[in-house]
């Protein structure tokens, strides 16, 4: 059997006690994620897929796991010795500036990614070359970031584990996530967007775009997609019925404004200087 095979049986059917050729056929899962060769998601033929084999192998390490001291120096971990932190040498690449970051075992971290601290990756997550995680950003579980990504101070990339067959969110290449932004609930951010700051994304917002006279939404069995090099703010729209029209309410909504141009690419190479 394959490896997605046997870890798709082992979560169907777990046995009554785990024993070490469970504990090495997760160990061996894990040597996937960690190189990206397994991946919670995967764009094939234009589209993005979910790999509910990954999700589900994940979801078993936390079944096999059980908590342990991981203690590193002065600073205390207690969690599932199945997910200790990440192992990473000078040889990876990968740029981890003092002051309290953590990755999670169990997700591909790429060459020349930046990690400005403190920031937090989740397992199954996919971080892809020269990508910049910055100050208290959080990347979730499963979640899939590009090449050549900005994400912002205190951003939020949420994940998606459960249910195994949802989307998890999909940062795509290039993209520029600003400071105290929010992507959740799978929704998919085209290459090359920008999402001003504050700028959150869920799957019961619509979001509508000015330019194209388009409103995109979740739907049954597409997540929200934000089209590539749009640029999206927050903004607001009038209730207009019922008390909250009474009370000349408003609710929440992103905008899209405009699409990459000249001046938006100038102001994104800014950020190059900081990598």
């Amino acid at each position: 059997m394959t490896l997605q095979e046997k870890i798709q049986k082992l979560a169907e059917h777990p046995p009554d006690k785990f024993g070490d050729e469970h504990y090495e056929l997760f160990a061996e899962f894990k040597r996937q994620l960690n190189s990206g060769v397994a991946r919670a998601a995967e764009k094939i033929d234009g589209r993005w897929r979910v790999n509910h084999w990954v999700k589900h192998g994940i979801l078993l390490g936390f079944k096999l796991g059980h908590i342990e001291n991981l203690s590193a120096g002065y600073t205390p971990f207690f969690d599932k010795h199945t997910f200790p932190l990440k192992g990473i040498s000078i040889e990876d690449g990968v740029r981890i500036v003092p002051g309290g970051s953590s990755i999670r075992d169990g997700c591909y971290i790429g060459r020349g990614v930046t990690c400005m601290p403190p920031m937090f990756v989740n397992a199954g997550a996919y971080v892809d070359d020269n990508t910049m995680i910055d100050s208290h950003a959080l990347v979730g579980s499963c979640a899939q970031i590009g090449k050549r990504v900005h994400i912002s101070a205190a951003a939020q990339i949420g994940g998606v584990l459960e249910p195994v067959g949802a989307m998890p969110v999909i940062i795509e290449d290039d993209v520029l996530i600003g400071g105290n932004c929010g992507v959740y609930e799978g929704t998919i951010v085209g290459e090359r967007a920008v999402l001003a700051a504050g700028t959150i994304l869920t799957g019961g917002t619509p979001v509508y775009d000015l330019v194209r006279d388009e409103i995109y939404r979740k739907e049954a069995y597409r997540p929200l997609t934000i089209p590539a090099g749009a640029v999206v703010v927050p903004g607001s729209r009038n209730i207009t019925s019922g008390k909250g029209a009474e009370l000349g309410l408003s609710v929440y909504t992103p905008i899209i404004v405009k699409y990459r141009d000249e001046k938006t690419d100038a102001s994104v190479q800014l950020e190059e200087i900081l990598r």
